[in-house]
């Protein structure tokens, strides 16, 4: 989890995370829909598709990013959002 409040301007935290297969993609983000619902969070909108290596979960100021591997090395968005501050790495 990076938090990027100091340097973006349409988001506050980005939560970057694996899945090893399109179905566990899809598998990950339904269930962060599913338990942010449950908590009364509104989830603005969901980007991407699990075919493509790449989901988006929109909770307006935290954006949760999940890809493949090979999609994560492809965007490489950890490092190009690298300014911000790591809050939290879980291997």
């Amino acid at each position: 989890m990076l938090d990027v409040k100091e340097i973006c301007s349409f988001a506050d935290y980005f939560v970057i995370c694996n899945g090893e297969s399109s179905r566990q993609i899809n598998a990950i983000a339904e269930e962060i829909e599913r338990a942010l619902k449950d908590l009364g969070i509104h989830i603005h909108h969901t980007e991407g598709g699990a075919g493509s290596g790449w989901m988006l979960v929109d909770v307006s100021d935290i954006l949760v990013h999940v890809f493949s591997p090979e999609s994560r090395d492809l965007y490489d968005i950890d490092n190009l959002w690298g300014k911000g501050r790591l809050v939290m790495k879980v291997q």
